[in-house]
Parts: C-alpha cells; structure tokens; sequence
C-alpha cells in the first residue's frame, strides 16, 4: 500500500464549524471503523451480484457522511480521496491501489475522522451511527436487500431466528395436577422423550402445583445451557412410573406451522407462517399426523398468504417433502459458490394427493420458493394473486463489531428458468380479480379451459434480466393483493373436481 499523504485545512464558519488541536480522532473509533468497512469492502467485491469496484463502493460509502451533516462531500479525484466542508478543503489523503479493501477502509476511517472533528452533527450522531450511515448510503446504490445490521439489531435478529433458550415444555391444569400440554419439535423435551399428557409432580424440587402453572411456564426459559430438573409420572401404559429428567435449555425453533380448518370436507389445511430452523421438522409432523387420519385426507391446503419468506433450505425440505422428482430451485450468482441447485429426491410423504397452495402480496422469498418448485412440477395448484417478486439471495457474515453484513450474491431461477425477483409466481388460478371474475374462472376449469394459460405462459417464459415494463404487464394480469376467503372458495371448488383440478395444473 502506498504510504498516505495527508493535507488538513480548518475552517471555522459561523460557529457551527470548529476543531480543537489534535481532536482529529478524539471520540470517534477510527480503529472499528476501518476495521468494520475494511471487512466489508473484502467480503463485498468478489460476491456482489453486479460487479462493483471498491473505490465506487468506498466513496458511495462515505458519502453517508452527508446524510448527517449536508455540508460535508467525500470525492475522489486525482489520486486523492477528498473531504470538503463549506468551501473549504477538509482533508486530502492518498487513494490506495484499487483492490486494496484494507486499505480503502482504513482510507474511509481517516476521512470519517477528519469530518467528525470538524462537523458537531457528526459528533452527536456517534461512531456507530456513522459507521451505519457509510452502509445505508453504499447499499442504496445496490439492491432492497443488501444491508447492514448494527451489533444490538443483529443480536436480536439471531434470537429471532434461533429461538428462545428453553427447554421446549408446555404446561397446563387438569384434574387438580400439572400436566405436560405440549412439547416442541427439536426441543431437548422433545430429546429427552417427554410426551403430552404427562404429569409433572415438581420442578427444580418444588411441588407443582396448578395455580402456578403460569410461573412454571415463564420459568422453562432461561439462559441457553442451564439446566432445569423435572419430576414426571407416565400412566400411559400402566401404573403410573415416576421418573427424574434434566434437561439443559437450548435454542429453540418458534412455531412455523399450524393446522387451519378444513375449506371442503376431506380436506386438511396446514399454515406456514415463516421459514426458520425447525419449519421443514414441523411440517413433516404435522402432516404425517393429518394423513394418519381415517379415512385418509382427499386433498391438501398449504396456506403461503402472509409468508415473508426466511431460510431458504427450509423451503426446499419442504418442497421435497411434496415432490416425487424435479428441479425444485436454481440460484445463480457471480461468484461460484454462489450457484446452487436443489432436487426432488422423491420422498413425497402425501403418495402424489392433490394439492393447492394459497399465496399472496405478500407471500415472499423461500415461500415464493416453494410455490414455484410446486407449481413448475405440475405437483401443485396455486391460488391466489401475484406475490412481492422476492427472488434475491443474500449471504451473511460478521463483522468486527458484532454487526452482520447482508450482500445480495445470487438470483432465484424457477424449475423452468424464470427468475422469481420483481416477477413473483403468478398462481394457475386468480382471485385478486374479484368473485364475478373468479367464477367465470371457475366455470371454465369445469369445462377444461385455464383462462390464466396466456399469462402464465407469459410469466414462464420470461428470463433474467428483466425489463421491468414486461415484468408489470405480466403482473396486471392477476394484481398483488391480500388473500381472502375467495382463495378458499377456489380451493375447495377445485378440491372437490378432479377435472377442475387438472385443467388448474397447467403441466
């Protein structure tokens, strides 16, 4: 790296501008700032879906400096990186080789310095509202997606995904005792073969009583890795047998899947709110418990409406859960590992039952996933109306400060090649146009015609990049909107005809 020059001038205008000697760094962390954007400028460059240049990126960055304070300007111009305030030249510094990352964050800490000492709506924004304003101001010029989480956002974004630490235990009052009501999926309870129905006689040595079964829940969680001692009796098979179980607390997945009512008499529904850890597990109990049903389910409702997507390989266990065979997603990206494909491995658990998929504006990202997987194999109807259009990939890392760096590195393509960003899934039938409209659909699926053949060819066929006057043509065909009872009303029409239901695929 070639060794910096630097040139400071102070102006002092109207008071709002000043410096005390050698104030240059007191009270900003320099260190954690070039550390941070070091970092992130070295994980960005070789993975960012557009290829970008780190001075680009660096002076984009540090042009955040004038969300804060409006009469600051970073440039770069005849080998120097520039601060100027108020007509005046704050700071030049020697730019460094183009891909030296290191350098150009230590580089962007020098000139968040300079600008701090000098500008009083920097000093009382703070080092760490600086260092995410270098982030909002860089990834505006990327994606929706990219973005940088601060160290107490990302702490909480990690407890949202992980789960609670807990033992994964509910309790409830029967009969004048304290008995086990529900045990989680992937819970050390669940480990530990803990089963609903249980009765628990104490707690860490306390009796259990049902008065307080409400502390008794609050007191499951608790620090990941402590533990909690409960003393059980099973009477399930035979004279009741008391035993003693400790279980040591753990992260635990939130509910992502629930049983809704049935739209259509031998129907079943299942919700998947969102796509964490634990969801493909949830799934594949609660359908293996509605499908051991006598007489077995004639058909299925999986609800998408209102799911904002999460952990993508969630949604493809999902997905191979239902499907025999295929291509279930592709993603493509500029770097190489970056390019992914996923296959069916032909375990559908359902024996090929039929199958409909609610969706929404508001159905997104792994959920749009799955209803193109199911969709494209001709394994599933969907209902609804055009969904957000979420088909970006963004992978994580950590940065010196705690914080968490999201960078958009590939694109979703479909089973048959169209790409899921902007476009979203158009669903085989159409209900955002009104009841009128979806009868006429309706009536016509009896007869063995799809009048949403033209549009979703249309949708299919297109391919990346997309230009965005085709992708809102193709999208007014069947406009985003909130799921209604209409989705419903539609499911269980072509639940109940089989002929419906073939014309509906749209193989």
């Amino acid at each position: 790296m070639r060794r910096a020059t630097l040139l400071i001038v102070v102006c002092l205008c109207g008071g709002l501008w000043t410096r005390v000697a050698d104030a240059a760094t007191v009270g900003f962390d320099s260190a954690t700032a070039g550390a941070v954007w070091s970092a992130a400028l070295t994980y960005i460059a070789p993975r960012s879906l557009q290829a970008l240049t780190v001075p680009q990126m660096t002076i984009w960055g540090l042009n955040g400096l004038a969300a804060l304070d409006p009469d600051l300007n970073a440039t770069l111009q005849d080998g120097q990186v520039r601060l100027y305030g108020p007509n005046a030249l704050l700071l030049a510094v020697a730019a460094p080789q183009a891909g030296d990352t290191a350098g150009w964050g230590k580089v962007a800490a020098q000139v968040a310095a300079a600008a701090y000492a000098a500008s009083p709506a920097l000093q009382q924004a703070g080092t760490q509202e600086i260092v995410s304003s270098f982030f909002d101001e860089l990834f505006n010029h990327f994606d929706p997606y990219s973005r940088y989480e601060a160290p107490e956002i990302a702490a909480q974004n990690q407890l949202m995904i992980m789960g609670l630490a807990g033992t994964g235990l509910t309790f409830a009052a029967k009969s004048g005792h304290v008995i086990i009501s529900d045990v989680a999926a992937e819970s050390p309870a669940e480990n530990a073969g803990l089963l609903p129905g249980m009765t628990v006689l104490s707690v860490n040595g306390r009796s259990a009583y049902p008065g307080a079964v409400d502390g008794l829940n609050s007191a499951m969680s608790g620090i990941a890795g402590s533990n909690v001692t409960l003393s059980v009796q099973d009477a399930s098979d035979g004279p009741p047998a008391t035993q003693q179980v400790t279980l040591t607390r753990g992260f635990i997945p939130p509910q992502t899947v629930f049983t809704e009512p049935s739209p259509a008499p031998g129907v079943v529904a299942l919700k998947i709110s969102a796509f964490n850890k634990g969801t493909a597990t949830q799934f594949g109990a609660a359908l293996a418990s509605l499908l051991a049903q006598s007489p077995a389910p004639a058909g299925l409702v999986l609800d998408l409406r209102g799911n904002r997507g999460g952990v993508l390989r969630q949604a493809v266990l999902v997905a191979d859960s239902l499907l025999p065979s295929g291509m279930i997603v592709q993603t493509v990206g500029r770097d190489p590992d970056a390019d992914q494909s996923f296959k069916a491995e032909g375990s559908d658990l359902t024996n090929g039952a039929p199958l409909v998929v609610l969706v929404d504006g508001q159905t997104a990202s792994a959920a749009e996933i799955l209803a193109a997987a199911l969709a494209d194999n001709g394994r599933a109807v969907v209902i609804g109306s055009e969904t957000l259009g979420k088909g970006l990939v963004q992978t994580l890392t950590s940065l010196p400060d705690g914080g968490e760096l999201y960078v958009t590195w590939s694109r979703v393509l479909a089973p048959r090649g169209w790409p899921l960003q902007s476009l979203g899934v158009m669903p085989q039938i159409c209900t955002s146009l009104g009841p009128q409209i979806l009868q006429t659909e309706l009536a016509a699926l009896d007869q063995g015609r799809n009048l949403q053949a033209k549009p979703l060819a249309a949708a299919r066929a297109m391919r990346a990049p997309t230009d965005m006057d085709d992708v809102l043509r193709i999208r007014n065909f069947c406009p985003a909107d909130i799921g209604s009872d209409l989705d419903l009303t539609a499911a269980a029409h072509v639940l109940s005809s089989p002929a419906a239901y073939q014309a509906a695929l749209l193989r």
